[in-house]
């Protein structure tokens, strides 16, 4: 019997390439904030949900996983990375599993919710693992800048995938398995549809402040306003969306700024406060965070999104001992895909020798928080062949000019 499974198993593993083939000629399908909504408390249907899930899943998987072979061969052979690619290949066996179930069959959909919890926890360490194939392959081979620029578009789009196809499983888990939560029990699934602002920048303030005060046995206190338009002057700063998302956004915010602040305030008896502004518009949702931690120089702020870029030393899978202000340096780029996610951004606006503000933008509408995601096709090709070519812009000398030579033709 074991040895019919192995078989069965490798006839399988075979036909993989030929499903991913199959499954990235199609563009995956972007749903709104309006329509997770609508459908999570009004036409709640596993059934539907279950038909879509499993056209959806392996249309995501197949156009992400084509991305992946596309990275240079010296990161593709680093176990990290190899390790995750059998992940997402293991995870597309198993939804190709249901494509000729029956979907009227109750145990079907029992065995389908199964299936999706776990794949969402095999994926749960994606992100470090990944993070520590990078780290693998910057230690050991040269780098150069075309590389690192088609590894940070591949990386953005991997993990903005990532997100998405959270976000679907958690859906049809969350309001499928037959149990409310808790903690949050007016959610749509993972959605608040009146989310109020106010209190996830607090609890991810209060979160921040328990980890700063653990290691640098001192915190700065938070200052917190809200404003809105005049139109939505008597309405609650709330607006459809997910906490988890903001918070995570939030929380990486509070503790770059609280780290930032003690560093630069370290021989003051007195820290200044982390501001918050909320403004809620017509349009959008702003979420300003400002610091006076000293701010970083101009040159240096497009580093801080990228993932071949850290200021904190790199830590090791399962290290216990870091700092618990910092990390992989991945909270800033993975937290603006979160903002991106819905449509909204995260810039960074710093002065050095000041301080920094950080402003999230969300959609205040849900018929216009709607997925962005990665697509494969010829222009993403393109992306991945962009070859180091010459500037057309003079590139400043570090070194002094010397006036007395003669120009010389190009």
């Amino acid at each position: 019997m074991k040895f019919v499974r192995f078989i069965m198993k490798n006839a399988a593993l075979a036909s993989v390439p030929k499903h991913i083939e199959h499954f990235s000629k199609f563009s995956p399908s972007p749903l709104s904030m309006k329509q997770f909504l609508d459908f999570g408390s009004i036409n709640a249907c596993e059934k539907t949900s279950f038909v879509f899930l499993r056209q959806e899943l392996p249309v995501r998987l197949s156009n992400i996983m084509k991305e992946i072979n596309l990275l240079p061969n010296r990161l593709l052979t680093t176990p990290s990375v190899q390790m995750v690619q059998s992940w997402y290949i293991q995870s597309l066996m198993e939804i190709l599993e249901f494509l000729d179930k029956n979907p009227d069959n109750f145990k079907v959909l029992g065995e389908f919710v199964d299936a999706l919890v776990t794949i969402r926890n095999r994926h749960n360490d994606v992100v470090p693992t990944m993070a520590q194939g990078i780290i693998e392959y910057k230690e050991t081979f040269p780098q150069d800048p075309v590389t690192n620029q088609n590894i940070q578009y591949f990386l953005d789009r991997f993990y903005m995938s990532r997100i998405s196809i959270r976000m679907l499983i958690n859906q049809h888990t969350l309001i499928f398995d037959g149990t409310l939560n808790p903690v949050h029990p007016n959610t749509i699934g993972c959605i608040d549809p009146h989310c109020e602002i106010a209190d996830v920048v607090q609890d991810a303030f209060h979160s921040a402040k328990m980890l700063c005060d653990q290691y640098y046995l001192r915190s700065p206190d938070l200052i917190l306003q809200e404003m809105c338009s005049k139109k939505k002057k008597n309405l609650p700063m709330s607006i459809v969306y997910v906490p988890s998302h903001l918070y995570h956004m939030l929380f990486e915010l509070f503790k770059n700024a609280m780290r930032a602040t003690i560093e630069t305030h370290d021989n003051s008896n007195t820290l200044p406060p982390v501001q918050v502004m909320v403004s809620l518009g017509d349009e959008d949702m702003s979420i300003k965070v400002s610091d006076k931690g000293g701010g970083v120089p101009f040159r240096r702020i497009e580093n801080l999104f990228s993932y071949m870029f850290s200021t904190a030393p790199a830590p090791q899978i399962g290290e216990r001992t870091r700092p618990p202000l910092a990390g992989f340096g991945y909270g800033l780029p993975i937290s603006r895909l979160y903002a991106q996610y819905f449509q909204g951004d995260l810039q960074l606006y710093s002065m050095e020798g000041h301080g920094t503000d950080a402003v999230i933008y969300l959609k205040a509408l849900s018929t216009e928080s709607i997925e962005r995601l990665p697509v494969y096709n010829k222009t993403t090709l393109k992306n991945y062949k962009v070859s180091q070519e010459a500037d057309d812009w003079c590139i400043p000398s570090k070194e002094p000019l010397d006036l007395s030579i003669y120009k010389v033709p190009k």
